[in-house]
Protein backbone atom coordinates (compact mmCIF):
# COMPACT_ATOMS: atom_id res chain seq x y z
CA UNK A 1 0.00 0.00 0.00
CA UNK A 2 0.86 3.96 -0.74
CA UNK A 3 0.98 6.26 1.38
CA UNK A 4 2.00 9.77 2.28
CA UNK A 5 3.35 12.78 0.47
CA UNK A 6 6.83 14.04 -0.48
CA UNK A 7 8.47 16.96 -2.14
CA UNK A 8 10.52 17.41 -4.51
CA UNK A 9 12.14 18.32 -7.94
CA UNK A 10 12.31 17.32 -11.75
CA UNK A 11 15.44 18.15 -13.33
CA UNK A 12 15.57 19.46 -16.17
CA UNK A 13 16.12 15.83 -18.32
CA UNK A 14 12.85 15.55 -17.06
CA UNK A 15 13.73 12.78 -14.41
CA UNK A 16 12.19 12.84 -10.90
CA UNK A 17 13.42 10.75 -7.28
CA UNK A 18 10.61 9.06 -6.50
CA UNK A 19 10.61 8.08 -2.40
CA UNK A 20 12.08 4.83 -1.57
CA UNK A 21 9.33 3.25 0.03
CA UNK A 22 7.35 4.02 -2.84
CA UNK A 23 10.38 2.45 -5.60
CA UNK A 24 9.83 -0.78 -3.09
CA UNK A 25 6.05 -1.17 -3.86
CA UNK A 26 6.42 -0.28 -7.86
CA UNK A 27 9.59 -2.61 -8.40
CA UNK A 28 12.04 -2.43 -11.08
CA UNK A 29 9.77 -1.70 -13.32
CA UNK A 30 6.61 -0.24 -13.17
CA UNK A 31 4.15 1.72 -15.59
CA UNK A 32 3.62 5.76 -15.46
CA UNK A 33 0.39 7.59 -17.32
CA UNK A 34 -1.87 10.06 -17.42
CA UNK A 35 -4.21 10.46 -14.14
CA UNK A 36 -7.32 11.81 -13.57
CA UNK A 37 -7.33 15.85 -12.46
CA UNK A 38 -3.91 16.90 -14.37
CA UNK A 39 -2.19 14.84 -12.38
CA UNK A 40 0.39 11.15 -12.99
CA UNK A 41 -0.96 7.99 -12.44
CA UNK A 42 1.99 5.24 -11.56
CA UNK A 43 1.32 1.16 -10.94
CA UNK A 44 3.33 -1.28 -10.30
CA UNK A 45 2.92 -4.09 -13.35
CA UNK A 46 0.65 -6.33 -11.18
CA UNK A 47 -1.90 -3.75 -10.29
CA UNK A 48 -1.66 -2.26 -13.89
CA UNK A 49 -2.42 -5.82 -15.40
CA UNK A 50 -5.65 -5.74 -12.96
CA UNK A 51 -6.12 -2.54 -14.20
CA UNK A 52 -6.14 -3.45 -17.72
CA UNK A 53 -8.29 -6.38 -17.41
CA UNK A 54 -10.94 -4.11 -15.80
CA UNK A 55 -10.92 -2.04 -18.49
CA UNK A 56 -10.45 -4.63 -21.02
CA UNK A 57 -14.16 -5.63 -20.05
CA UNK A 58 -15.54 -2.45 -21.25
CA UNK A 59 -17.91 -2.28 -23.77
CA UNK A 60 -16.08 -0.94 -27.00
CA UNK A 61 -19.65 0.43 -28.38
CA UNK A 62 -19.91 3.22 -25.74
CA UNK A 63 -18.12 6.20 -26.95
CA UNK A 64 -17.58 6.93 -22.88
CA UNK A 65 -15.22 3.65 -22.53
CA UNK A 66 -13.57 3.84 -26.04
CA UNK A 67 -12.52 7.93 -24.75
CA UNK A 68 -11.55 6.39 -21.31
CA UNK A 69 -9.68 3.67 -22.16
CA UNK A 70 -7.38 5.94 -25.22
CA UNK A 71 -7.04 8.65 -22.67
CA UNK A 72 -5.47 6.11 -20.16
CA UNK A 73 -3.51 3.58 -22.72
CA UNK A 74 -2.14 6.39 -25.30
CA UNK A 75 -0.39 7.73 -22.13
CA UNK A 76 1.17 5.16 -20.41
CA UNK A 77 4.48 3.92 -20.52
CA UNK A 78 6.81 1.12 -18.89
CA UNK A 79 9.42 2.80 -16.64
CA UNK A 80 12.47 1.47 -14.96
CA UNK A 81 15.05 3.06 -12.55
CA UNK A 82 18.53 4.51 -12.86
CA UNK A 83 21.41 3.91 -10.65
CA UNK A 84 20.23 6.96 -8.92
CA UNK A 85 16.23 5.85 -8.10
CA UNK A 86 15.38 8.15 -10.56
CA UNK A 87 12.78 8.12 -13.31
CA UNK A 88 12.35 9.74 -16.70
CA UNK A 89 9.50 11.12 -16.83
CA UNK A 90 8.07 11.31 -21.01
CA UNK A 91 7.54 15.02 -22.01
CA UNK A 92 3.66 14.74 -22.86
CA UNK A 93 3.43 13.40 -19.33
CA UNK A 94 4.97 16.24 -18.22
CA UNK A 95 2.85 18.58 -20.03
CA UNK A 96 -0.44 16.74 -19.31
CA UNK A 97 0.45 17.13 -15.43
CA UNK A 98 1.93 20.75 -15.79
CA UNK A 99 4.89 19.51 -14.07
CA UNK A 100 8.02 22.04 -14.65
CA UNK A 101 10.37 21.78 -11.40
CA UNK A 102 8.90 21.29 -8.27
CA UNK A 103 6.96 17.62 -7.99
CA UNK A 104 4.12 16.55 -4.99
CA UNK A 105 4.22 12.57 -4.67
CA UNK A 106 1.90 10.94 -3.07
CA UNK A 107 0.84 7.40 -2.08
CA UNK A 108 -2.72 6.53 -2.92
CA UNK A 109 -3.29 2.99 -1.60
CA UNK A 110 -2.38 0.85 -4.39
CA UNK A 111 -0.71 3.88 -6.99
CA UNK A 112 1.38 6.42 -6.34
CA UNK A 113 0.68 9.73 -8.57
CA UNK A 114 2.50 12.66 -9.38
CA UNK A 115 1.28 16.00 -8.92
CA UNK A 116 3.39 20.13 -10.43
CA UNK A 117 3.29 21.41 -6.69
CA UNK A 118 0.58 24.22 -7.31
CA UNK A 119 -1.48 21.88 -9.04
CA UNK A 120 -1.51 19.77 -5.64
CA UNK A 121 -1.82 22.59 -3.40
CA UNK A 122 -5.03 24.32 -5.27
CA UNK A 123 -6.64 20.51 -5.42
CA UNK A 124 -5.94 20.03 -2.36
CA UNK A 125 -7.41 23.56 -1.23
CA UNK A 126 -10.37 23.00 -2.75
CA UNK A 127 -10.43 19.01 -1.36
CA UNK A 128 -10.09 19.94 1.71
CA UNK A 129 -13.04 22.70 2.23
CA UNK A 130 -15.64 19.86 1.16
CA UNK A 131 -14.07 16.93 2.80
CA UNK A 132 -17.11 16.62 5.45
CA UNK A 133 -19.74 16.30 2.42
CA UNK A 134 -17.22 13.78 0.28
CA UNK A 135 -17.14 11.75 3.57
CA UNK A 136 -21.20 12.11 3.67
CA UNK A 137 -21.31 10.70 -0.14
CA UNK A 138 -18.88 8.01 0.86
CA UNK A 139 -21.32 6.50 3.71
CA UNK A 140 -22.55 4.29 1.55
CA UNK A 141 -19.56 2.60 0.90
CA UNK A 142 -19.09 1.37 4.37
CA UNK A 143 -16.02 3.30 5.29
Amino acid sequence: MFMGEFHHNIDEKGRLTIPAKFREGLGSSFVITRGMDQCLFAYPLDEWKQLEQKLKSLPFTKADARAFTRFFFSGATECEWDKQGRVSIPSNLREHASIQKECVVIGVSNRVEVWSKERWEAYFAEAEGSFGEIAEKLVDFEL
